[in-house]
């Protein structure tokens, strides 16, 4: 894939600067890709929490801690596969690896966070499901990803 060197200036969805990703070529609206994207996101993030609640609940069956094992457990494996859909697909970022991983991981510490509060108190003390308090708790953490990453993740500096 060849880049146009006429593209580097070009202002990419939610304020980001560069090229537009390759998902643009078939969605032309930038709200629409981002939103897309984070829907893939979002059901990549579910399949791993559901993943390792079933793998903890096969090691430690009945062990009220392992809701918080599962959380970071499926909390590192999701940021991950999002940043390279977010960086690779959308936004099509060059530079600054390190710092663009930096800022979206911050960004999902505030949710992971907030996850470690809410959906352990949905299944301690509400007797929630844990996965169905965390299909719950997905549309806080959609929204808090929205904003973080339309304002931080992979802002650049206006040049000029």
């Amino acid at each position: 894939m060849t880049e146009n060197p006429n593209d580097e200036g070009v202002n990419s969805a939610a304020g980001m600067s560069g090229p537009d990703g390759p998902l643009f070529r078939l969605i032309k609206d930038r709200r629409v890709a981002f939103i897309l994207v984070g829907a893939v996101n979002t059901g990549i993030g579910f399949i791993w929490f559901v993943f390792f609640s079933m793998l903890y609940r096969q090691w430690w069956p009945d062990e009220a801690w392992t809701v918080f094992a599962v959380i970071a457990s499926a909390q590192v494996t999701s940021t991950i596969s999002a940043f390279f859909l977010y960086r690779h697909v959308v936004f099509r970022v060059r530079g600054h690896f390190w710092l663009d991983l930096g800022r979206f991981q911050l960004v999902y510490l505030g949710a992971f966070l907030l996850n470690l509060l809410v959906v352990p108190a949905m299944k301690l003390w509400l007797g929630l499901d844990e996965i169905f308090a965390q299909f719950l708790f997905t549309a806080v953490i959609a929204i808090m990803s929205w904003f973080g990453h339309s304002k931080f993740s992979f802002r650049r500096k206006e040049e000029g």
